[in-house]
């Protein structure tokens, strides 16, 4: 596997802020130029923190990840030009190098107390020994208060957070649904451009709905404690048809045979499920993270997994398909966004917002009655153009 950008890692670019271009004479290069507007790659902090991130720096990464969390109205500004350059290196290391020049993705996610950190670290360091370079996005629910993180799991992984090779980034939900934050596309694509080839996106872990992920990465993963007390569990489609691989954790002392219950339950669940893929099968492996039996099989697993999905052509057709998902995510946050800030609405929001507390109106027609306002709105002002 290549590794995707900064020195050292298949990246298109020089010392100097180069690039080399193809064309059928071979390959030529050009200087970056900046942005029209003032903004893109002309700007400061866009080109220090595209530099740092085509050269590796840690520091650059964290930047550039708090960047594209902001709400901040000219930093979400700042923050696209930098994805827009990032996405074009990404595209151009592609161009040279196919499938090669792409990361993993792995989705992680499972039941509070199934070891996903634990699972984690020391899947993190398997990878690292073995020259990769990975990145952690943690996704912690987040204070109903502060908005900030409730668990923060990068205490939890004490070895891989001082590991060099490795990158943990915690952020906080701040109640976005699906298990994910409203920007973790934005952060694997940065930590890809800043020479990380294995990105880990572990979801919050709450229950069966939070599959948003599966729109976000190549490979998803289930962990599930042995004991789990249901027989039947594994019958619930829910996260379980979603996903690519599921894994029984705590193999271990006197947790073997619970595990190994588990894991000939789960396979028996799956026959009723159709798989995502009709070139996969969807495996039940059992390990151990605190041993670390069994994670050489899972490696090996996904990697029999990846070069399936490039033979087929299913894992470039899925990072495309998780671009479409990524433009959708944005536009209906912009569209709720926009409808709330409309001029002229406040004073009927808040109107309407109150009969639907009071049991006068339902939810349903209420916000029929918004969006018929929002219309009406539009068309005053188009009228007035």
């Amino acid at each position: 596997m290549r590794r995707v950008g900064g020195e050292g890692c298949g990246s298109p670019w020089d010392r100097d802020g180069r690039k080399e271009t193809g064309g059928r004479s071979g390959l030529v290069t050009e200087e970056v130029s900046g942005g029209s507007d003032g903004i893109g790659t002309g700007d400061p902090l866009v080109q220090r923190l595209l530099k740092g991130l085509r050269a590796g720096h840690r520091a650059s990464l964290a930047e550039s990840i708090t960047l594209v969390e902001t709400s901040h109205p000219k930093k979400k500004l700042q923050a696209r030009q930098l994805l827009t350059e990032v996405l074009q290196d990404a595209k151009y290391t592609y161009y040279l190098y196919g499938t090669k020049s792409l990361s993993l993705r792995l989705g992680l996610s499972g039941p509070p107390g199934a070891g996903k950190s634990t699972f984690i670290e020391r899947l993190g360091k398997f990878y690292t020994a073995k020259g990769h370079k990975v990145a952690v996005l943690a996704v912690d629910p987040s204070s109903a208060t502060t908005g900030g993180s409730l668990l923060g799991d990068k205490t939890r992984m004490p070895e891989l957070s001082r590991d060099m090779n490795a990158y943990i980034r915690p952020s906080p939900s701040r109640g976005h649904l699906g298990g994910v934050t409203r920007s973790t596309n934005e952060a694997i694509v940065l930590c890809e451009a800043a020479g990380f080839d294995i990105i880990i996106v572990e979801t919050i872990g709450v229950g069966q709905s939070e599959f948003s992920v599966v729109d976000m990465v190549d490979l998803f993963a289930l962990i599930i404690p042995p004991g789990g007390g249901d027989e039947l569990q594994g019958l619930k489609r829910g996260i379980m048809e979603m996903s690519d691989l599921i894994v029984v954790n705590k193999s271990d002392g006197d947790l073997i045979p619970a595990a190994r219950r588990m894991q000939y339950e789960y396979i028996s669940a799956l026959k009723y499920i159709r798989p995502k893929s009709k070139h996969w099968s969807i495996p039940v492996k059992r390990i151990s993270s605190l041993t670390g039996e069994g994670i050489d099989e899972l490696w090996d697993l996904m990697q029999k997994y990846r070069k399936i999905m490039e033979d087929c052509g299913k894992f470039v057709s899925c990072r495309r398909s998780q671009r479409r998902a990524w433009l959708w995510t944005h536009l209906k946050d912009s569209l709720v966004s926009t409808f709330i800030n409309s001029s002229g609405l406040k004073e009927k929001i808040d109107q309407i917002e109150q009969e639907v507390m009071d049991g006068v109106l339902s939810p349903g027609d209420a916000a029929d009655i918004l969006l018929q306002e929002h219309i009406d709105v539009l068309k005053q002002k188009d009228r007035k153009i």
